[in-house]
């Protein structure tokens, strides 16, 4: 009938209007039956979309709601004061001429939520405090006195009603009062914990157990959000941690799997920051964990990724101090790569991996690089549907390059996969460069950079690179030109997300001086305006922006991603190109002696690219330690991809 009411009125003009008269004659009547003014009010609150945006009524709605739904929050009738509230929830976008009506809406709402005797009253009032609060300016600062009282009743109100629709209210309250919740944040925990016990208690064929599963997942949800409100407030978080566990432990020993996602969430949560050792014996429980799923046909893998992601980077001292903890993660990586989870599980197992190898590189795993790199390359002697997995599972190998060429290339003249006549290591070359193209964003593009500098800077140059030598800087010049992308893409974002703050700052603006560049510029602005030239002085006019942004799996972010992390491809790159044109002509010479003019400019242009990346990053550097602002140096131009190698 709402629905209904809804359409009539907003297709036809004359039904709006009589319906308008016929609630009005209703609400104005002075004997009229409550049950006739609910039902008015009722149809008035289903209309508010179509009243707030008609000239005619939209004015009339504040003096609609200040004389005939603000008495009713007096009633003795509870149905009617929880018809007031669900009015107020309705009409939260009025525009109020007067501040003493929008306290009086809020307050009135407010007293209903802490004082009401009926749990239906209670229950509106909460969404329509919550609404009022997100769509009214000035409502936030007049509840903020109120806040613990309005928290806790919110809490009793879900322990006794279970109803899930007031886990999402509870929730951005709690985004909306992040600083005023921080110091009630432990005391809310227990009590939510203590509700999510209660919860769970219903057995799966009890009547209204869906309802119930879905308040518990809220109730998780809201666990979570608490958590990321107090991040920065390591003692509160510590306190939270143990509550937070008792529930992971809760679920976990009950095996209630749909709740699975939820807590893994919480760990991650509880693991951004540190690895306490009381999050550390929570590690070896997850491999039994993933028996149970896949003894139950379930795939949680991507659910776990994040925590375990946080093992392996958070606390990497904790992570090598104990071989188990590497076993543990590894023996699950393989199970997902032989087993049947499906490529998106299997994508994020080699991504750990090669995670595992960046993080680790020089800390002394070399006895866990020939496992890792079979596990990732055994994989693509079978079925691969996704150029994804393909790239993922050549990449593992790609990092081992980067940590140990000479290991890498040992392993690989060791496996042996059946059915698989030609040499693992050739094989495995001429799929990288076959597949160059389809590494997208940043961190894949920078890896594949890395992982051929560290291929050509061999003393001992591979025999398959010497057959396949003329792809070899083509596939630098494609990766770069994509990276060019990738980086002007990054640091448009960047700028968006800064928009607000550079506007503020407009008026702050110093002039440069007459002896000063633009490179004197705060280094991070200048590597941001080298990334988005870049991108657009390169010659790939067709590129899709899908090309150049972040891949899904980039998220899991490792060492070399860090921005004060000193391995910079562009630098990397030039200064290996030199070394070989120095110390190995032949191999330089078998290197560029397929490059066209056009190749030769573009490989020019990195090397530019790399002195200034160098020159402004040093710069930020000095910024970021108090220093000082130094001009750009002058770029050499000696590097000469065009000329015959030394000694030729």
């Amino acid at each position: 009938a709402q629905t209904l009411l809804f359409t009539a009125c907003s297709k036809r003009k004359e039904v709006l209007q009589k319906t308008m008269g016929f609630c009005y004659q209703i609400l104005t009547e002075p004997n009229a039956d409550p049950r006739k003014k609910d039902g008015a009010l009722h149809m008035i609150g289903s209309l508010a979309e179509i009243l707030l945006k008609k000239k005619i009524y939209k004015d009339q709605m504040e003096y609609m709601l200040q004389n005939h739904v603000f008495p009713l929050f007096s009633s003795e009738l509870g149905y009617m004061r929880a018809r007031a509230c669900w009015v107020l929830h309705y009409f939260c976008e009025v525009k109020f001429k007067s501040d003493q009506n929008l306290q009086t809406a809020l307050e009135l709402t407010r007293r209903c939520l802490i004082d009401d005797r009926e749990m239906p009253v209670k229950v509106e009032a909460a969404i329509a405090l919550q609404v009022l609060i997100s769509n009214q300016e000035k409502a936030k600062e007049y509840i903020t006195p109120f806040i613990r009282p309005v928290m806790q009743a919110l809490l009793h109100i879900i322990r006794e009603t279970e109803n899930d629709d007031l886990t999402n209210v509870i929730q951005k309250m709690i985004c909306e009062y992040s600083e005023e919740v921080t110091p009630i944040a432990v005391e809310m925990t227990q009590h939510l914990a203590m509700t999510f016990n209660q919860v769970i208690q219903t057995g799966p064929d009890e009547e209204g157990s869906d309802d119930k599963a879905v308040t518990a997942m809220g109730i998780l949800n809201t666990i979570d959000t608490l958590l990321s409100v107090v991040e920065d407030h390591k003692e509160i978080t510590q306190q939270l941690e143990g509550i937070c566990l008792q529930v992971i432990g809760t679920v976990l020993q009950q095996h209630v799997l749909e709740f699975y996602e939820e807590i893994f969430s919480l760990a991650h949560s509880l693991t951004c920051q540190q690895v306490s050792p009381q999050m550390w014996q929570l590690l070896p429980l997850l491999p039994l964990v993933f028996e149970v799923f896949q003894q139950d046909g379930f795939d949680y893998f991507t659910d776990m990724m994040p925590l375990l992601h946080n093992y392996v980077t958070v606390d990497t001292d904790t992570l090598l101090s104990d071989t188990k903890y590497l076993e543990m993660i590894y023996s699950m990586c393989k199970k997902v790569l032989t087993g049947v989870a499906g490529e998106d599980a299997e994508c994020h197992a080699a991504k750990l991996l090669e995670v595992i190898i960046l993080q680790c590189k020089g800390r002394g795993i070399d006895q866990c690089i020939p496992l890792f790199v079979e596990a990732a390359l055994e994989r693509l002697t079978r079925e691969v549907k996704t150029s994804e997995l393909r790239t993922m599972c050549l990449q593992v190998a790609i990092a081992a390059l980067y940590y140990n060429p000479h290991l890498l290339l040992n392993t690989l003249e060791n496996l042996r996969f059946p059915n698989n006549v030609e040499p693992v290591t050739n094989h495995f070359i001429t799929q990288w460069l076959n597949d160059v193209d389809c590494f997208l964003g940043l961190h894949d593009r920078k890896m594949c950079v890395l992982g051929l500098c560290a291929l050509i800077d061999m003393e001992q140059i591979p025999q398959v690179l010497n057959q396949v030598s003329g792809q070899i800087l083509p596939a630098f010049i494609l990766l770069f030109n994509g990276l060019k992308r990738a980086y002007a893409c990054h640091a448009e974002h960047e700028n968006d997300s800064d928009d607000d703050d550079e506007a503020e700052d407009d008026d702050e603006t110093e002039e440069l001086g007459s002896d000063e560049d633009d490179i004197d510029e705060d280094g991070q602005e200048y590597l941001e305006i080298l990334a988005k030239q870049a991108g657009e002085d390169g010659d790939d006019e067709d590129w899709e922006e899908d090309d150049a942004e972040e891949t899904a799996l980039e998220g899991y972010s490792t060492i070399i991603d860090d921005e004060d992390n000193p391995v910079d491809e562009y630098q990397i790159f030039k200064a290996i190109f030199q070394t070989i044109q120095n110390r190995n002509p032949v191999w330089y010479q078998a290197l560029t002696h397929g490059l066209n003019e056009e190749q030769r400019k573009q490989l020019q242009d990195i090397a530019t690219l790399a002195d200034q990346r160098r020159a402004a990053h040093e710069s930020k550097m000095i910024e970021k330690h108090g220093g000082y602002k130094f001009s750009a140096p002058v770029v050499p131009s000696s590097f000469n991809f065009g000329g015959p190698a030394p000694g030729m």
